[in-house]
């Protein structure tokens, strides 16, 4: 069963594939301007904050249309839906660069076919199982180096831990003892 992962920030399944948009972004307006958002209002609508905004406008992955008589950005309802495609875009781990290319895609939609779409969607897919399996292999190293130390409270100067980081060897350490009578410590 395919649980879609747009259903939490705004996007619903209609079943067999098919997702609409649920109005990820309220629909607070400037109240000067009819249909038009000020930074603020826009970011506030769709869960960002405004140097969030500000950012992916550094980024050139959006840009306000025009700025009112005191100078304040003014950003469409197309706007709006292109904030909302960048945020959901993200919330999937697509990069800023990979945003930038489907944005482009999606403007050109009729020019380009959903394999080129597609590819840029397989291109992350692997990117995420490299990372996983990298993950992986972090994690059970790092389980591996936690196992051979005591974790007492005993000096570190013969830590396996660091020992093993010292020397590039695996280590193959017993637990030194970290009992209250021990000997050399009292």
């Amino acid at each position: 069963m395919f649980i879609c992962p747009f259903y939490a920030i705004g996007w619903q399944s209609m079943g067999k594939g098919v997702i609409v948009d649920s109005g990820f972004c309220g629909g607070i307006h400037s109240r000067g301007e009819k249909g038009m958002y000020r930074i603020g209002e826009l970011a506030k609508a769709c869960g960002v904050k405004a140097d969030t905004l500000r950012f992916y406008e550094k980024n050139g992955l959006i840009s306000p249309g025009i700025r009112n008589e005191s100078g304040y950005r003014l950003y469409s309802e197309q706007d709006k839906r292109r904030l909302e495609f960048i945020i959901r875009a993200k919330s999937v781990g697509f990069s800023l660069a990979d945003i930038g290319e489907l944005l482009d895609l999606d403007t050109n939609k009729a020019k380009v076919t959903c394999q080129e779409v597609k590819a840029v969607a397989d291109t992350k897919l692997a990117q995420v199982e490299q990372k996983i399996i990298e993950l992986t292999r972090f994690r059970d190293n790092l389980r591996e180096l936690s196992n051979i130390c005591c974790g007492g409270p005993r000096s570190a100067e013969h830590c396996a831990i660091l020992e093993t980081l010292e020397s590039g060897a695996p280590a193959h350490h017993e637990h030194h003892s970290h009992d209250q009578h021990d000997p050399v410590h009292g």
